[in-house]
């Protein structure tokens, strides 16, 4: 068994500047630059023969590159307490067209349909054990961030292992935007 998911993944300047947000609130596990990505479909666990046809499907889609734009920062909660700090993605024809394709491709293989609308995302901590009112000054501080666009010419497929302190995504194959 393998747990998969398909995202894009962010070039070193992009990580290098989400970064910089991290930090100052104890009690927040915060996510290492190198695993930063946005998920445009998260699969879990198939077996091999599976994995196998999810790249075949992902080989199938045709999508053009388009610029990434990340903008603000906020939260997720679960049952009143905030499980999550992000940095938001600016609306994108090209990005909702290929998390719409994905999604088609992953379906007409044979795999359940997403149950949760597509909110992209960039997660940056993991805060279930962190002070509500520190994490809400740092969405306060933080709010006006943007980053310059980026090119997406790519897509991925990742691997996932859950470590101890955190998961190892492993980057299985790359699919060209053209």
């Amino acid at each position: 068994m393998v747990r998969l998911f398909v995202a894009l993944a962010l070039p070193p300047e992009l990580r290098t500047q989400l970064s910089m947000l991290a930090g100052g609130i104890q009690g927040a596990r915060w996510v290492p630059p190198e695993n930063y990505h946005l998920t445009l479909r998260f699969i879990g666990e198939v077996e091999g023969w599976r994995a196998d046809e999810v790249d075949e499907a992902l080989s199938s889609i045709r999508a053009k590159p388009f610029e990434l734009c990340l903008r603000g920062v906020g939260t997720f909660e679960k049952g009143g307490k905030i499980g999550a700090l992000w940095v938001g993605v600016e609306r994108s024809d090209g990005l909702t067209h290929l998390q719409s394709k994905v999604e088609t491709a992953l379906q007409r293989m044979g795999l359940d349909p997403e149950r949760r609308r597509f909110a992209p995302h960039v997660t940056l901590a993991r805060t279930d054990k962190a002070p509500a009112g520190k994490l809400v000054e740092w969405v306060q501080a933080h709010n006006l961030f943007r980053a310059p666009a980026v090119a997406m010419e790519h897509f991925t497929l990742f691997s996932s292992r859950l470590g101890k302190e955190n998961p190892v995504y492993v980057p299985e194959v790359e699919y060209e935007l053209a």
